[in-house]
């Protein structure tokens, strides 16, 4: 569709592709069913022809898939030379067409928030049915957190390169093509599935807010962003944890991995709603094909005109050169610095701190109530939500998510501070934790959008992508610093974190700039001016 942006380059490879990646995830339906009389247990049985040939097909459904949507260099190489920038409309209200884009991104969202989420509640049944120790199986998580925080970047670069749509409808091809997980004999296989369905992971949630952030007016874009992230991620972990209630006693733990099948092609039939974004095609100088997104935008698709104040095509410089190395560069050198250091050390509270949390308490002789306590804590993670929605977009969008930083890092200093004057009780260890859980979901819940709206159109998605990734990364950390014995001394590991929450916080301060109601365009100057005042 030319509202789009961009057609696929070879509709016929890319559908044929599809239908090659499903064919082989179906082929291995017909040996997990010939295992339902033994309760699904596939563990050492040997894989017949057929699931031979299914994986042979997904490997050659995404090359062709590959081919159909990417070959578009020569007409990116060629249209980049233009010296004129073309503006999205960010005067028009919001419209059904905008709300349309948000539904299918939120359906991303929870997809791709989904898929990570199923891997507590498959570890149990992996552990038992594959006969291997509690550290083998944790060694599936760390695989899976490895994915997704090289697929952040990785992807993040790939939208930034060949679109945004693209991009998210070839994660959707990896979602489906790792269904097959849940069909694996062996244990090693599920250890390489589990790494490609990060990778894919891994990708979509930045490039869904780089896309939003592209596509929504100006002063609907940052509660709009947040809502998105906040939302999605909830919904995503309630869905999986009403997956595995309602499926996991009737088909075993492995059919939460086939239901990457499913929501992968809910994802591939609803991208006729996605279409690319319209700023990454101005950016790349295609601006008829830019101006038929924003038709299709301003409500009023088969008109051939915008009002002035709706578009503006003004004389600009060339885009600049994309790539990690430029994130580092003036003025985002501080801004990147900042929101790494604090996706780092939201993913050492959330995959460290958090995850120990229940093992320290019961080591405190708070074992029976551990549980029930971070349950009752949790409860106010959710109204936090709303709170963080209405300071980013009513306060400030970097205030707000500086004060979630720090807030963070008192909740975490509570800990020791309760603990070394004695007062360490069921009542302040709630306080603690609710504080914790409420800052920690505000921050995670306000990086990405913010990364997507801080960089530039050439930039977008591997910022974005980046900034992710940190999160997972500092996951991995967490992950490892369990192992090390890190997290079994509260007062060490929570001085430890609030120096890196401090650190990130003192650069965005510093560095940072509200975007709350601004143009993206504008956002840009305001950096640029700030970065000229601090390097006076």
């Amino acid at each position: 569709m030319k509202s789009q942006g961009l057609s696929f380059h070879h509709p016929i490879a890319f559908w044929s592709g599809c239908v090659a990646i499903t064919a082989g995830v179906l082929s291995h339906i017909p040996m997990f069913v010939h295992a339902r009389h033994m309760n699904y247990h596939m563990a050492g049985m040997p894989m017949d022809t057929t699931m031979l040939v299914g994986m042979a097909l997904i490997p050659l459904g995404l090359l062709m898939a590959l081919y159909g949507l990417m070959p578009r260099l020569d007409q990116l190489r060629s249209a980049n030379a233009s010296e004129l920038e073309f503006h999205v409309a960010d005067q028009v209200p919001l419209n059904p067409e905008h709300w349309s884009l948000v539904g299918v991104l939120l359906v991303a969202v929870i997809v791709d928030v989904m898929k990570p989420a199923t891997l507590g509640f498959v570890m149990p049944g992996m552990t038992k049915e594959y006969d291997i120790s509690s550290k083998a199986s944790g060694t599936l998580a760390l695989v899976a957190l490895t994915g997704t925080a090289i697929g952040s970047v990785v992807w993040g670069i790939v939208a930034d390169m060949f679109g945004r749509r693209a991009a998210i409808l070839l994660s959707a091809l990896m979602f489906i093509s790792t269904a097959i997980c849940g069909a694996m004999p062996v244990f090693s296989w599920n250890l390489v599935m589990c790494f490609l369905m990060g990778l894919s992971a891994g990708g979509l949630l930045p490039i869904t807010f780089t896309l939003m952030a592209e596509s929504i007016p100006a002063v609907h874009r940052g509660w709009l962003l947040v809502a998105l992230g906040g939302l999605g991620t909830a919904a995503g972990y309630l869905v999986a944890a009403g997956a595995a209630a309602l499926l996991e006693p009737l088909f075993s733990w492995r059919i939460l991995w086939m239901l990457g099948l499913p929501t992968g092609l809910l994802l591939i039939f609803l991208n006729r709603y996605i279409p690319e974004s319209p700023r990454y095609l101005a950016g790349k100088g295609l601006y008829r094909e830019a101006r038929q997104v924003l038709l299709r935008f301003n409500g009023n698709p088969s008109s051939n005109e915008l009002a002035e104040s709706e578009v503006i095509v003004e004389k600009g410089t060339p885009r600049g050169v994309t790539g990690l190395r430029q994130l580092l560069s003036e003025p985002y050198t501080g801004i990147t610095i900042g929101l790494v250091a604090a996706g780092l050390a939201w993913g050492l509270v959330n995959f460290g701190f958090l995850l120990w949390l229940p093992t320290n308490l019961g080591a405190l002789g708070l074992a029976e109530q551990a549980n029930s306590i971070i349950a009752q804590s949790a409860i106010f993670a959710l109204p936090g939500v709303g709170v963080v929605i209405w300071l980013y977009h009513r306060w400030s969008s970097i205030k707000a998510l500086v004060l979630f930083i720090v807030i963070t890092g008192l909740a975490l200093l509570l800990f020791p501070l309760f603990y070394w004057f004695g007062s360490l009780t069921v009542a302040t260890l709630s306080l603690s934790i609710a504080l914790l859980l409420v800052s920690a979901s505000g921050i995670i819940a306000m990086l990405i959008p913010y990364a997507a709206e801080i960089y530039p159109v050439q930039l977008r998605g591997t910022g974005a992508g980046l900034v992710a990734g940190s999160s997972k990364f500092g996951g991995i950390l967490g992950a490892i610093f369990g192992v090390a014995g890190v997290f079994d001394q509260i007062g060490f590991s929570a001085i430890l974190i609030t120096l890196a929450l401090l650190v990130s916080a003192l650069l965005l301060i510093h560095n940072g700039i509200d975007t709350r109601g601004k143009r993206l365009e504008d956002v840009q100057a305001d950096i640029f001016e700030r970065s000229a005042l601090n390097n006076k």
